[in-house]
């Protein structure tokens, strides 16, 4: 949706925001020109809710967000509106003779806190060194694959469990039973130990066990990339 509310100043660019009320939850990234935004419903409704003119959809992001409506007026129509399925999964066994998956292939994950992309990415550079070698050799081995595998599974598992967490606490806001003294514990705790919100940020950017790219792919200092 496209900027232009009184109220820009309270967003900044590139910041994510959530939502909750009244059996409600939505979440919006300011892009700057635009607003880049999902409102969350049940599985199963979407149907259902496409039954209604899109002026309650418009209604509903304006009240959360307190955008006018030259704001949710960027939505014209439900054709601008477009379903995202969200399924928890993970591969028992990510490798076979000549076949590796990785990120999506492997395991998907929830939109909700942008997780996904990170952790795509760090299979990728956990493969990249640790299979770097057996390439140029031309002798990757099926050891080699689960090596990745063994590698990147934990911080899989890891995090797909957070997500679960927030999907637990997300269902209870759309049902209208979201009890904020009633959160789950790390929840509440994100709440009244203000660090560890620190904490919780470094984990969801930069990922459990963390790569780093190996030497051969690294941009030396003061190198010139031709």
């Amino acid at each position: 949706m496209r900027r232009g509310d009184p109220h820009a100043d309270a967003l900044k660019d590139g910041r994510v925001f959530a939502r909750f009320g009244g059996g409600q939850a939505a979440v919006t990234m300011d892009r700057g020109a635009y607003y880049q935004t999902s409102y969350l419903i049940e599985k199963g409704r979407d149907a259902e809710l496409r039954t209604q003119d899109v002026q309650w959809l418009r209604d509903r992001l304006g009240a959360l967000f307190d955008w006018d409506d030259e704001v949710t007026g960027a939505i014209a129509s439900w054709d601008d509106v477009k379903l995202l399925e969200v399924t928890f999964g993970r591969l028992r066994r990510w490798y076979r003779d000549g076949l590796l998956c990785i990120g999506d292939a492997a395991h998907t994950m929830s939109p909700v806190g942008g997780l996904g992309v990170g952790l795509a990415l760090q299979d990728a550079v956990a493969a990249s060194r640790i299979l770097a070698a057996p390439l140029r050799r031309g002798t990757v081995r099926v050891a080699d694959l689960a090596r990745v595998q063994k590698r990147r599974q934990l911080p899989t598992a890891v995090l797909q469990k957070a997500q679960q967490a927030e999907h637990t606490m997300i269902r209870s806001a759309l049902a209208g039973t979201l009890d904020g003294d009633r959160l789950p514990v790390p929840m509440r705790l994100l709440r009244r130990v203000p660090p560890l919100r620190t904490v919780s940020g470094c984990l969801g950017g930069f990922g459990i066990r963390p790569e780093r790219a190996p030497g051969f792919a690294r941009v030396r200092p003061g190198a010139r990339s031709r």
